[in-house]
């Protein structure tokens, strides 16, 4: 074995060689926030989109929703993983994101921009969840993190290109 592979935790380390665990859970416990509430506005929409676009629309928020709900089962264990509990209630979901409520009746076009626009800010958040794991030692959030801020920004690409003028 080369002296690289031999790893010995210090007193202040978890057995997983992160310094402080539940600082990553927080960036985690907020981006789970957030995912959950798009996952359910972006079901909403599906449900209730309409116009020329409706199937187009329609298929592609099914195959987000369904992402975004395995993506949450995810991050949660991770969050688990590391030792500390994931979001229990709708308030503290509510509370941890940045995803703000559908406003009643959007056109077609406002559904598209808003799912795009909702997107983007998960994708930036999970930017500074990579940083952050980063600094802490983290490659697993980090590795986590990138995938999903990927998903997001194809997400965000697909919804706008949709309603392009």
């Amino acid at each position: 074995m080369t002296d690289a592979l031999k790893v010995v935790a210090t007193p202040h380390e978890t057995s997983s060689g992160l310094r402080e665990p539940e600082t990553v859970a927080k960036g985690l416990a907020s981006v789970l926030a957030d995912t959950y509430m798009l996952t359910f506005k972006t079901h909403a929409y599906h449900w209730n989109v309409e116009g020329p676009l409706f199937y187009a629309i329609h298929n592609l928020t099914e195959g987000q929703y369904e992402d975004m709900f395995a993506a949450t089962d995810v991050l949660a264990e991770r969050m688990r993983a590391m030792g500390q509990l994931a979001p229990m209630t709708m308030t503290e979901i509510q509370k941890l994101s940045v995803i703000a409520d559908s406003e009643p009746a959007p056109t077609t076009g406002e559904m598209c921009a808003t799912l795009a626009q909702d997107h983007e800010r998960i994708s930036h958040r999970l930017h500074a969840l990579i940083k952050l794991a980063g600094k802490q030692n983290d490659p697993v959030t980090e590795d986590l993190a990138t995938a999903r801020s990927a998903f997001h920004q194809q997400a965000a690409w697909m919804l706008k290109a949709l309603v392009a003028k």
